[in-house]
């Protein structure tokens, strides 16, 4: 086999390498870039479900309705002026 014909193989296997190389190059971007719409469509999901639950969170702790709950299940009433006392420091 003559140097000429060896230089061709190592071209050609060195251009055929080079192809492959590009092909899965592109092949893992693609799949990162879908993963990543993947993962952002996920964050907005549990941003929207924390901002959900947070509200959520805010109406069970009003004043409001701890009052009525006392009230209703408990059968707390606010004392009367006569049964308060006044302490001093």
């Amino acid at each position: 086999m003559s140097l000429r014909v060896l230089a061709m193989l190592i071209l050609i296997v060195a251009v055929i390498g080079s192809a492959v190389g590009v092909v899965y190059g592109r092949h893992e971007s693609r799949r990162q870039f879908v993963e990543l719409n993947r993962l952002t469509n996920e964050r907005d999901n549990i941003n929207f479900e924390f901002g959900r639950l947070q509200l959520e969170q805010a109406t069970w702790a009003e004043n409001n309705r701890i009052e009525q709950i006392a009230r209703g299940r408990l059968g707390m009433v606010s004392p009367s002026a006569a049964e308060m006392v006044v302490t001093k420091r």
